[in-house]
């Protein structure tokens, strides 16, 4: 069964009106099981997140040169040369354990044209600019179909936003909080009648009820429902509306997923773009961003001491502010890494400087390493995978580099 069939048959339920508590889909998670007993969490930052105020290089005088009134608001001392944004102070103690780390003057391959589509593309794709547009499988999947153990039975999907990180020919699935398919006992079995002589939809009908009580059954706290349940924890569920209890409602579904078969869960966040008033925007863009790692951090439980989470963005943004107190689309960023798997407690990177002749195009922060090295390290890390199968396949032409040591 393909990802595109069963999201597509998703879209019917909808049209044939189906029960379904649908809601714009911000926040699709998608996972996949395998034999190893690491886990491995993506995170895409959508926006394009600035780095240089998340992880700011306050030791560097070109900062506040830069930024003027922005760069004195302060930050959480991280070491002498960078300071963490106030927003994510909740996440010090892990700083503290070293389950919390940075990677600084990162990006992808690509440059100038400045689009958050062609620069979200080239990141789930994992590819060079050259193939823009062309690649349509992601670099986690492309990581999955040389493991073994991934079978159809271990990778689902519902969801309506595609990812295109995990998308490919390895079997994938996704599931979203906003999506619950409530069918009465009546209607479920009319259903399978109508579909019975049809496999592929009939398959496709017994994952996606299979797939809607195990979210139900969540938030109603476990446990077998019926109809009347189905659609009590459906209204619960429909209840928050802020950013905070939708991302609250994926991070759980994938932490206990993660605790159990699956190895790999992917999620992405919105709400970096900060073209105007970044002090306002930018703290309420990274609440999510803490309470997706505490969530995870606490949801774990155990598996956290096996767990890498690697949050990353699109590109960077410039170094200094516009006249609306915003900042516009640049090129290097910073990549957020988490989890007891990592060597935390430290901001990785070649510093490359803000003095204005070492800015790239003299307007954003100069890249020094492929965002790419630093997750192939992490996969090589944590899967043991063939160096050369990761430069060659999973980021097609990509060199790693040096080992930056990010797994324990």
């Amino acid at each position: 069964m393909t990802d595109t069939s069963r999201r597509a048959f998703l879209g019917r339920s909808l049209a044939l009106g189906c029960s379904l508590a649908a809601s714009p889909l911000v926040t699709p998670v998608t996972m996949a099981s395998a034999p190893w007993d690491t886990r491995l969490v993506v995170i895409i930052l959508r926006g394009a997140m600035d780095g240089l105020d998340v992880v700011r290089p306050v030791g560097d005088p070109g900062y506040a040169a830069l930024r003027g009134e922005a760069a004195p608001q302060g930050g959480l001392a991280l070491d002498g040369m960078f300071a963490l944004h106030p927003g994510l102070s909740g996440l010090m103690p892990l700083w503290e354990k070293g389950e919390l780390g940075f990677v600084h003057a990162v990006s992808t391959p690509y440059r100038d044209k400045r689009s958050h589509f062609d620069g979200q593309d080239i990141l789930e794709a994992g590819t060079g600019q050259d193939a823009l547009g062309g690649q349509r499988d992601g670099w986690l999947n492309r990581m999955l179909q040389a493991m073994p153990g991934i079978t159809a039975e271990t990778a689902y999907a519902v969801g309506r936003e595609d990812m295109l990180i995990l998308s490919g020919d390895a079997p994938v699935a996704n599931w979203s909080p906003e999506a619950a398919l409530a069918l009465s006992p009546q209607a479920q079995r009319l259903l399978e009648r109508v579909m019975h002589d049809d496999p592929l939809f009939r398959a496709t009908l017994d994952e996606a009820i299979a797939l809607s009580q195990t979210g139900m059954a969540e938030l109603a706290g476990g446990g077998t429902l019926d109809a009347a349940d189905m659609m009590n924890a459906m209204q619960d569920n429909m209840r928050p509306t802020r950013d905070r209890d939708r991302v609250g409602s994926v991070v759980r579904f994938a932490a206990e997923r993660l605790r159990g078969d699956s190895r790999i869960a992917a999620f992405s966040l919105n709400g970096f773009d900060t073209h105007a008033h970044q002090e306002r925007h930018l703290a309420r863009a990274l609440a999510p961003l803490q309470e997706a790692v505490l969530t995870l951090r606490d949801e774990l439980g155990d598996v956290w001491g096996k767990t890498a989470v690697l949050a990353m963005t699109e590109f960077g943004r410039t170094a200094r502010l516009n006249g609306s107190r915003g900042t516009d689309h640049g090129t290097a960023g910073a990549m957020l890494l988490a989890g007891g798997a990592i060597r935390g407690g430290q901001v990785l990177g070649d510093w490359p400087g803000l003095a204005e002749a070492n800015l790239y195009q003299r307007r954003d922060l100069m890249p020094t390493r492929d965002v790419r090295a630093i997750a192939g390290w992490a996969m090589r890390g944590l899967f043991g995978l063939d160096r050369a199968h990761v430069e060659g396949t999973i980021f097609p032409g990509l060199e790693l580099g040096a080992d930056p040591k990010l797994i324990l």
